[in-house]
């Protein structure tokens, strides 16, 4: 079997980079500049390395982006008080709460308090509507980075079994929807699968694209996979191991059992996680050419 072509999200965010440079400078030209507030609740080591990464981008773009960063004992009130703020706030195209938030904190009220005009990771409910009826204002930037992934790499998933592991707001419903969406390059026939699936390999094996979102490191191996697919790794995980810095990241893949089957397949890290951030600027750039 022919050695799997390995999608990159590091080559296809710079692609996008690319392809925003005019629309930014075009909303420079009328004294318009893209901005992010994002709001960080805590200490959470992962949330903090993804919140520098999308912090060190948006510099590098020179667009506006400023972190509003709150102790994890931070009162509901007061995170919901911030809010409002930053949704009254014309400086700020976008608003982002890092996700997760402590358990006193009611995530759904948080995200359901951002206007839906700012709400770059297109979580709140009248977004997820807009979704769900195929008239998007945004798409949640992981799975809104996975479609354009395979747009790049030309992988179109008409008249293809697309199967979806894993069915949360963030990752796994929203790309259910946008695989099996008459447009072009989807229009799959998607079928969710998750904790309470019996038999999970039994519709894995005859997916010919499986996108995997999980959480479980090395979930998928090479058993529950048919030659030729298409895997997509959502997950990135932190192991244990005995390097200088202690572990490794890893996907949702056991990697070097299912790359020698699949056809295409990202890599973990380099492969969905650019994309995300990717997609959140150029929901951001949405949200200022949207406001003008």
């Amino acid at each position: 079997m022919s050695e799997s072509l390995i999608l990159s999200g590091k080559e296809v965010s710079a692609s996008v980079y690319d392809d925003l440079s005019d629309r930014i400078d075009a909303l420079l030209d009328n004294d318009i500049i893209p901005g992010l507030a994002v709001v960080l609740v805590g200490e959470d080591s992962a949330s903090q390395v993804y919140v520098r990464s999308k912090t060190r981008t948006f510099n590098k773009l020179k667009l506006h982006t400023k972190t509003y960063e709150l102790p994890s004992n931070v009162t509901e009130e007061k995170l919901l008080s911030l809010i409002s703020e930053l949704n009254d706030d014309p400086i700020f195209h976008g608003i982002l709460v890092q996700l997760p938030l402590p358990k006193h904190i009611s995530s759904d009220k948080v995200i359901n308090s951002i206007l839906p005009q700012k709400d770059v990771d297109g979580f709140h409910p009248e977004n997820a509507g807009l979704l769900s009826i195929g008239r998007p204002r945004f798409i949640p930037c992981t799975p809104k980075g996975i479609m354009r992934i395979l747009q790049h790499y030309q992988i179109d998933l008409r008249r293809k079994n697309v199967v979806v592991l894993g069915r949360s707001n963030i990752v796994g419903r929203p790309i259910s929807i946008l695989t099996s969406l008459k447009t072009e390059g989807a229009n799959g026939t998607t079928t969710i699968c998750h904790s309470g699936t019996p038999d999970i390999e039994s519709y894995t094996k005859r997916a010919d694209v499986i996108i995997v979102a999980l959480g479980v490191p090395g979930f998928l191996t090479s058993d529950m996979v048919k030659d030729n697919a298409v895997v997509i790794d959502v997950g990135i995980n932190r192991v244990d191991d005995d390097s200088d810095k202690g572990y490794k990241l890893v996907g949702d893949v056991e990697w070097e059992g299912v790359c020698r089957k699949a056809s295409a397949i990202t890599p973990v890290p380099g492969g969905v996680g650019p994309m995300t951030i990717a997609m959140l600027v150029e929901n951001t750039i949405e949200a200022a050419e949207n406001l003008q």
